[in-house]
């Protein structure tokens, strides 16, 4: 089936680990619109898995911000926490075509050894099964460890079709990248795709969930883009559908810094309790 013959599916997937802001409502409202305009379907996910972080409270908030917006989704909403099981199946086949191996390096030897690479800390981080013997050893130990995917590994499987691996851009990446883009997954080293304590992280689990999901149309913040390409080769090893992508620009403030959970920027909840209206909020944004 041809990508215009494929009906468009959307997505809006925050993480609750806080209220949502300017920046929130901007994506949320993009992904909406590029449902409604095309006739299709808007999901919201809510992306929890990290128990450490993430809090009921704000999902429902979250939700509440959504709906004050005008937004409406399809239910029931997909929560990652509710889906682990898939998650480990995925990991499952990566292990059992011997495309991930257990990386025991803490972030701070990972950072310095990237540091040292002979062209400069631009180097991405690659490494290596340990033997059976000392893995085995620091297993025993219960030494914590992240699940790491092979990029020599992914190459060696998928041959030709490894260095063939794009991604359509419908709007525009942060250095004007557009159209039929290569993707060149090695750039980001070994990446991690599971942790022994955090369970699955980011790069599987959204691959994952776009494919359960029927996700056709991924529309998101350009600071995402670079997370494509790693995307595009898990959906390449998993056998996944690919969706094409809309990398939006990223909302700054007064002070020309981008909106941020971290720097307490102002939340929906702020602007709703100071009187402005959806409506307002809507047309400073764009959407009216």
């Amino acid at each position: 089936m041809s990508l215009a013959a494929t009906p468009v599916v959307t997505r809006f997937a925050p993480s609750p680990t806080g209220n949502l802001h300017r920046g929130h409502a901007f994506s949320a409202l993009t992904a909406a619109k590029a449902a409604a305009d095309a006739g299709g379907r808007f999901l919201v996910r809510i992306e929890d898995i990290d128990t450490a972080r993430c809090r009921p409270e704000y999902e429902q908030a979250i939700l509440d911000d959504l709906a004050w917006l005008g937004l409406t989704w399809e239910t029931p909403v997909r929560r990652q926490s509710e889906h682990l099981e898939d998650y480990h199946a995925a990991l499952a086949r990566l292990r059992e075509d011997g495309l991930v191996y257990r990386c025991f390096r803490t972030r701070a030897e990972v950072l310095a050894e990237i540091a040292s690479a002979p062209h400069g800390p631009a180097e991405a981080f690659v490494g290596a099964p340990l033997p059976a013997a000392e893995e085995a050893r620091r297993l025993g130990a219960g030494e914590p460890f992240a699940w790491r995917l092979s990029m020599a590994a992914a190459r060696q499987k998928l041959g030709a079709a490894f260095e063939a691996l794009s991604f359509v851009e419908q709007w525009s990446g942060p250095r004007g990248e557009h159209g039929l883009i290569a993707a060149r997954p090695e750039a980001a080293g070994d990446v991690i795709v599971a942790r022994k304590d955090l369970g699955v992280a980011y790069h599987l689990a959204v691959v994952v969930d776009d494919a359960l999901q029927g996700v056709t149309l991924v529309v998101r913040g350009a600071d995402l883009f670079d997370a494509t390409p790693v995307q595009r080769l898990l959906q390449a090893l998993l056998g996944l559908a690919e969706p094409a992508y809309r990398h939006h620009r990223i909302l700054v403030g007064p002070d020309g810094k981008r909106y941020a959970k971290r720097d307490r920027a102002e939340t929906l909840q702020e602007i709703r309790r100071s009187g402005q209206s959806a409506g307002a909020l809507r047309a400073e944004l764009g959407f009216e």
